[in-house]
């Protein structure tokens, strides 16, 4: 018997197809009430989501840490950090890679509403004016915020999580 053949098979995976017209749009609560986000994926091994954030022009959503990397491309309006405004504002079609380990107050510019494509792994540690942790995000925290949101509108839970086998 050869080598190759005494191994398992490897099994093949399938795209995740995700209709985010069936997922919804959902309040960033406890942090804001104004700021949406539509969850496309979520993996729980590596801790990753995969999201659109919406939030009105005008609006902040505080300051947050955090403590892995994140990918950011804005499809629509403008925004920055207070940290970084001097730097760069981000606008349609800008992409922004997050380094781990950096701290942020998120701020959209007023006039028109922003929406963002966001891969963010690790988690968030959101702060209050004096730097203490008032909250803490990871892939668990925001999958379980969709499923409530979901249950509580009685609106079918779409799996966000598997990859199919084919």
């Amino acid at each position: 018997m050869e080598a190759a053949t005494r191994f398992t098979r490897i099994p093949q995976y399938s795209p995740l197809c995700v209709d985010s017209d069936k997922t919804p749009w959902h309040p960033f609560t406890p942090y804001s009430e104004e700021v949406m986000i539509k969850l496309l994926h979520v993996d729980a091994v590596t801790g990753q989501v995969v999201m659109l954030l919406k939030a009105p022009g005008d609006c902040s959503l505080g300051v947050h840490d955090h403590y892995g990397t994140i990918h950011v491309y804005t499809i629509s309006g403008s925004w920055y950090y207070e940290e970084h405004k001097q730097d760069w504002v981000a606008k349609a079609g800008d992409f922004i890679y997050e380094v781990a380990n950096s701290k942020h107050t998120f701020r959209t510019l007023p006039g028109e509403d922003m929406v963002a494509f966001i891969i963010f792994e690790g988690s968030l540690a959101f702060l209050d004016e004096n730097g203490q942790r008032v909250g803490l995000e990871t892939a668990r925290t925001i999958q379980q915020r969709y499923i409530d949101h979901c249950l509580k509108h009685d609106i079918p839970l779409i799996d966000l999580n598997s990859v199919p086998v084919s």
